[in-house]
């Protein structure tokens, strides 16, 4: 086991930044929901809001990787974190003052977005910069804890904030926490790059596309959770809740969604201590585990089921996070990891839309019961497909040096 993260100096402030950031980002999604909703008394106008800032993020992504392998990535962190908190203060500014206008929030949203795109990528790039190859695994189970400590916190300081003052105040919380954030990063030293590439960024991107081809455990691992987030999106987010209302209630749905972000806070904490030499086959075995709850909501099972199914795929689903990220950062050279973190998030948010758009009429030609234990068998065989691959079982944690 390698030394704990937080004692590196750089780390700790990244860390520190990062839940900063998290906090005030977990507290959005309700606040932001709420106050379009109070403002403009339509549905339609919050699904355009949401769809400005998932737009840019895909349009991007891929930019933002090759930018975060040519420049410093303390840099690119703090330059898009201002950029992210200057969107957001901007779009309390328009709630906060009575001057609600669709255009106006679309604009702060696309422009958090392509913000959202530069981050992205260079979060993972950077870690293995500010501390040593042994203690990589730590440091993400540090990180995954922390943001799933902040997505419990989060959602209920936005409510609070919303019941009280409004949430205009919890938007202009989350453009503060970026601006924190920022200023934190520009504490961070990093040690000089291992390359640096003088092509433009667009021809960085084409080399990051060859590269990631290249590489035949990482493409199939993305391609195959491209696929898994098209079903899990469906089924879990559009179908799951209509089925949870006519068995147990909104009430139970949400103690279920509560349930698996416990089992995520603890595989963070597992994680720390637990390091297999395969890391990232049993990442993916963690994986094919998260199809439980499709299983259980497809056969109407009772409470007490749901939740110990969806405590397990929030376990689970927690250690393929941390075995992911590491296998990344421990097997991919410094100058290449943010493309190939892009490469793998565009294949991740690509799924998102394509499954929320399926699910329904699926459900509506099928069944949504139907629909689920169908999709659970998929998610099953997907999270296992890659280890058919002998790149990928190939594999070790940490990795095997090259004569």
């Amino acid at each position: 086991m390698g030394e704990a993260p937080l004692r590196h100096r750089a780390f700790a402030i990244f860390y520190a930044g990062r839940l900063v950031s998290l906090l005030g980002s977990a507290m959005t999604p309700v606040a932001l929901s709420f106050a379009v909703l109070g403002s403009s008394h339509s549905p339609t106008d919050l699904g355009i809001v949401l769809a400005a800032g998932i737009v840019p993020l895909l349009a991007f992504l891929l930019v933002g990787g090759a930018v975060g392998d040519r420049f410093p990535r303390n840099r690119v962190l703090r330059l898009s974190n201002l950029g992210a908190g200057a969107a957001q203060l901007a779009a309390a500014a328009i709630l906060l003052t009575g001057n609600y206008s669709l255009g106006a929030l679309v604009a702060t949203e696309f422009l958090g977005g392509i913000c959202t795109a530069f981050t992205t990528p260079v979060l993972r790039g950077i870690v293995p910069q500010i501390v040593p190859a042994e203690s990589l695994r730590q440091a993400n189970s540090l990180l995954a804890t922390g943001r799933n400590i902040t997505k419990v916190a989060g959602p209920a300081v936005a409510g609070v904030l919303v019941g009280t003052v409004g949430g205009g105040w919890a938007i202009a919380a989350d453009g503060v926490s970026f601006v924190l954030a920022a200023l934190l990063y520009q504490a961070i030293t990093l040690p000089p790059a291992e390359k640096s590439e003088q092509n433009s960024v667009l021809h960085s991107v084409r080399i990051g596309w060859r590269q990631f081809w290249r590489i035949p455990w990482l493409w199939r691992v993305v391609t195959a959770f491209t696929v898994y987030n098209i079903v899990f999106t469906g089924g879990w987010l559009v179908l799951g809740p209509g089925i949870a209302q006519d068995t147990i209630g909104a009430a139970g749905w949400g103690a279920a969604l509560s349930v698996r972000a416990v089992g995520a806070l603890l595989a963070g904490l597992v994680m720390y201590r637990f390091a297999p030499k395969r890391l990232l086959p049993v990442g993916l075995v963690g994986a094919a585990l998260t199809a439980l709850p499709l299983f259980a909501l497809g056969t109407h099972a009772n409470f007490a089921v749901l939740a110990g199914t969806t405590f397990v795929a929030g376990f689970s689903a927690g250690v393929m996070g941390v075995a992911w990220d590491t296998t990344l950062q421990e097997n991919i050279p410094g100058h290449l990891l943010s493309r190939m973190a892009a490469f793998d998030d565009f294949g991740s948010y690509a799924g998102i839309p394509i499954g929320e758009l399926l699910a329904g009429p699926l459900g509506a030609a099928f069944g949504a019961p139907a629909v689920l234990l169908v999709g659970g068998f998929v998610l099953v065989a997907t999270s296992l497909s890659p280890l058919r691959s002998r790149a990928v079982r190939a594999l070790r944690h940490p990795p095997v040096p090259v004569p």
